[in-house]
């Protein structure tokens, strides 16, 4: 694995840059926005946390300022349906801790904003990443005045109801107000069927 890279900046285009290293290999690389921004001029020095992706037509290598937005990045293309691409794509139009933030908040109306995210692929970033960014250098707290995602069987909960065809917010809501009065020990079951009561009314 290519975990760093660093060397002289020989090129640089609109998602990639060329790295000459001091061992006399050029390597392209390609990186997101938040690189691009902070380039030194060609002939400058470049330090960057790489990635390797390998496909069957290309062997890529990407590019980050730190190894959190790798991380980050690497958790985004373990979701369903996201490739290195639209991985690449969510991180220059959002930076890291934006994109971090909004996916535990649930703000599907930002993730929306990503050109080729539409509301079934943010619901299902929402659902899938929620609960696996640690590491990726945004502290998990809740937003003032919304509580805490829940957890354990509650989250079994919330998985199934979205799963269902709810949205993430509303499927949250509903097991949300369900264990305020669940009894010691309901079985996850149990809490789906309350849950979908509650929807109900």
């Amino acid at each position: 694995m290519i975990a760093r890279i660093q060397g002289t900046l020989v090129a640089g285009g609109l998602d990639r840059i060329e790295v000459m290293t001091a061992s006399g290999l050029a390597y392209e690389v390609l990186v997101p926005l938040s690189v691009l921004e902070k380039l030194p001029r060609v002939g400058g020095e470049v330090s960057l946390h790489t990635a390797r992706v390998v496909r069957e037509d290309a062997w890529l290598l990407f590019g980050f300022p730190t190894a959190e937005e790798r991380r980050l990045f690497q958790r985004l293309m373990g979701t369903t349906g996201v490739g290195p691409s639209l991985a690449m794509n969510l991180l220059s139009t959002l930076t890291g801790d934006r994109l971090v933030r909004a996916i535990r908040a649930g703000d599907l109306a930002t993730l929306t904003q990503v050109p080729r995210v539409g509301k079934k692929l943010a619901e299902r970033l929402v659902l899938e990443l929620r609960d696996k960014l640690e590491g990726t250098g945004v502290e998990e707290t809740a937003a003032p005045g919304r509580a805490a995602a829940p957890t354990g069987p509650g989250s079994d909960a919330v998985r199934a109801l979205v799963a269902l065809g709810y949205a993430p917010t509303d499927a949250e809501r509903a097991v949300r107000a369900t264990l305020d009065g669940a009894p010691k020990g309901e079985s996850t079951a149990d809490l789906i069927r309350r849950s979908l009561a509650a929807i109900a009314k």
